[in-house]
């Protein structure tokens, strides 16, 4: 456990070095036991996680490191990198401040949350089809049902199924919520929210959510014509919970299919960020794809050993462990995992890239903006909805490549529909913030279960195809209070896309644009702040004019425009085409569980991996 005593009185080249140090062996620690803890490996325990994490936070929230740190940034010998440096760490143990009274309330809350992850995963989840027997099923794949599944008995099922995590959790949840107020009223704020975005953004929910107001404003009118063009085409019906997505894009999930197999997932994800010019420095990456009984039911990244740069010049690389939740013979399975490679894989990147002088400048916790961190990987999977992607990278079982007609007919599903995705994500920062603002005493099963329903409604217009209390962040410490981070990503995505159409002419297979990512976006780490990262990029304040414009033009406009960039794709093809090696500057390690099934260090580089990862495939998921 972190010690509590206070450091010795040091040089500051020394103290920073020492706090390097400590703050390596903590941070390593607990996301060892995280990646154990969520991934189900053998001997993983919630207690462990529990002590690795308490032992983490109580080295960020202490006091007498903080005092250190600020008497150091007051001497006249400091350099101006040690301040750099200095002004992070100090930032990092101040906004990570406990209140005395307030840390038996941590630990306790630590080990409730502990506990309610390992009462969710190992929820016996699944659906039981009309006539048939309970079938075993995981969130993501009882979401393919929903969005696949020609037969309306099976979708509501699944649907059903889905909803039941939220009785399942929901008691548990709200001594959890009970918790996190008391441990934020602790320390001087109104609510758990507040608290927690605070820390990470540096802003207040009035600001915030004066920012999503907008946003919601603006696409509320969108979303009830979108809702209204669904029922007079294919009737009230499609507009149920369990059948929205599908009246959307059944029928073309099942066309795209062949278009996206899951065994190439990881050859294209690679060769895709390689045209790019991403690079990952020398990175060690551990992907875990397949879903299985007992696995956190979400794709995360998370990076045991963060990237940074020692005084005398030496690289210390980044190691990741990056998950996602495929059934490889589930239709639209292809496309999912593809999506987690480009999202987590761009996570990945952004934290390969960190190049500063401790790493306390790279990790995840506050005072890391959660938008900073979303703004990257959400970047990048948005290149799957590129048709100029498309033809150079999605391609069948036998290197044909997507036709246009295809193409459009998922261009004319989806995109008169995208405010959805909007909607979608906008509900559960609303979601939480009611929540974490109801009294104590209102802080029941019953009371939050009505809330997220009537949350769905008011944003949505319905009850959601993928209910509130199913979304998996909202239970994690380190996810909670957080998704409003996708929201503001989503608009920075918008924004720096039409920087870089304007600037460039295209996104796809542009090194240059690997190249901006990395020196404006990645490198300072949590040195800049959010806002300020975007408009050094596009060079104009954050707003979501970008999102709003994209969601409102007019269909046949994008049909027109995304023809002629297919074509252009595909008369060009990929930077560097199938079988060819991509250069990431990384190891990959491909496991499933505690297995390792693939080592690109042993392969001779990564496609010798794929290679042995689809033989693996084809023997554990035959069929």
């Amino acid at each position: 456990m972190a010690s509590a005593v206070a450091p010795a009185k040091q040089d500051t080249a020394g103290l920073i070095a020492s706090l390097n140090e400590q703050y390596e062996q903590v941070h390593k620690a607990f996301e060892d036991q995280f990646w154990s803890s969520k991934m189900g490996l053998k001997g993983a325990s919630s207690d462990s996680l529990a002590r690795s994490k308490t032992d983490y936070e109580t080295f960020l929230a202490d006091e007498q490191r903080l005092r250190a740190t600020q008497e150091a940034l007051k001497g006249e010998d400091v350099t101006p990198e040690q301040k750099h440096i200095l002004k992070i760490i100090e930032k990092t143990f101040r906004v990570n401040q406990i209140e005395p009274q307030a840390l038996p309330l941590k630990e306790q809350l630590n080990k409730l949350e502990a506990e309610l992850g390992e009462h969710r995963g190992k929820m016996a989840l699944g659906f039981t089809p009309p006539g048939g027997e309970f079938q075993k099923a995981s969130s993501v794949q009882i979401a393919n049902k929903i969005r696949t599944d020609p037969d309306e008995g099976i979708r509501q099922a699944a649907w059903e199924g889905l909803r039941s995590v939220g009785p399942h959790v929901v008691e548990k949840l709200c001594e959890v919520v009970k918790l996190r107020n008391k441990l934020a009223k602790a320390n001087g704020f109104e609510d758990f929210y507040a608290y927690k975005l605070m820390g990470a953004e540096g802003m207040t929910k009035e600001t915030l959510f004066g920012i999503m107001d907008g946003l919601e404003k603006d696409s509320r009118p969108i979303m009830e014509a979108a809702r209204a063009s669904i029922a007079k085409e294919k009737g009230d019906a499609a507009l149920e919970p369990w059948s929205l997505s599908y009246s959307i894009a059944g029928d073309t999930e099942k066309a795209l299919d062949p278009y996206f197999a899951f065994e190439n997932a990881v050859d294209v994800w690679a060769r895709t960020f390689a045209g790019l010019g991403i690079k990952y420095n020398d990175a060690v990456m551990r992907l875990d794809l397949c879903d299985r009984e007992g696995k956190y039911s979400n794709g995360f990244c998370h990076w045991p050993q963060p990237a940074w740069r020692k005084p005398d010049g030496t690289w210390v690389p980044s190691q990741a462990n990056f998950t996602s939740l495929a059934t490889p013979d589930a239709i639209g399975s292809g496309k999912t995992a593809l999506m987690t490679l480009l999202h987590e894989g761009g996570h990945a990147a952004h934290f390969a890239n960190v190049d500063q002088g401790s790493p306390f400048f790279c990790q995840e916790r506050a005072p890391f903006s959660v938008a900073t961190a979303e703004n990257q990987s959400m970047f990048l999977d948005s290149l799957m909805g590129d048709a100029e992607w498309l033809s150079r990278y999605s391609r069948d079982r036998e290197g044909n490549p997507i036709p246009w007609d295809l193409v459009e007919q998922s261009i004319r599903a989806s995109h008169p529909y995208e405010v959805f995705m909007l909607r979608s994500m906008l509900a559960v920062p609303y979601f939480e913030k009611a929540l974490y603002e109801l009294p104590d005493e209102e802080v029941t099963p019953e009371n939050v279960s009505r809330l997220a329903d009537e949350t769905e409604v008011k944003i949505q217009g319905a009850l959601a195809g993928r209910p509130l209390l199913a979304v998996p962040h909202i239970l994690a410490d380190e996810s909670s209070a957080y998704y409003h981070g996708y929201v503001l990503a989503e608009m920075s995505v918008h924004q720096t896309r039409a920087y870089f159409l304007k600037t460039l002419g295209q996104i796809v297979d542009k090194e240059e644009v690997g190249k901006k990512l990395a020196e404006v976006y990645w490198k300072p780490g949590n040195g800049v702040q959010f806002l300020d990262l975007v408009e050094n990029m596009t060079g104009a304040p954050l707003t979501g004019e970008a999102w709003v414009a994209a969601l409102r033009e007019p269909l046949e406009d994008k049909v027109a425009s995304e023809k002629q960039a297919f074509e252009a794709g595909l008369k060009v093809g990929p930077k560097i085409p199938p079988g060819q090696e991509p250069d990431l500057g990384m190891k990959i390690l491909l496991v499933h569980g505690d297995e390792v099934v693939a080592d690109s260090s042993q392969e001779g580089g990564l496609s010798g991996a794929c290679a042995t990862y689809k033989n693996w495939l084809s023997n554990t998921f035959p069929g």
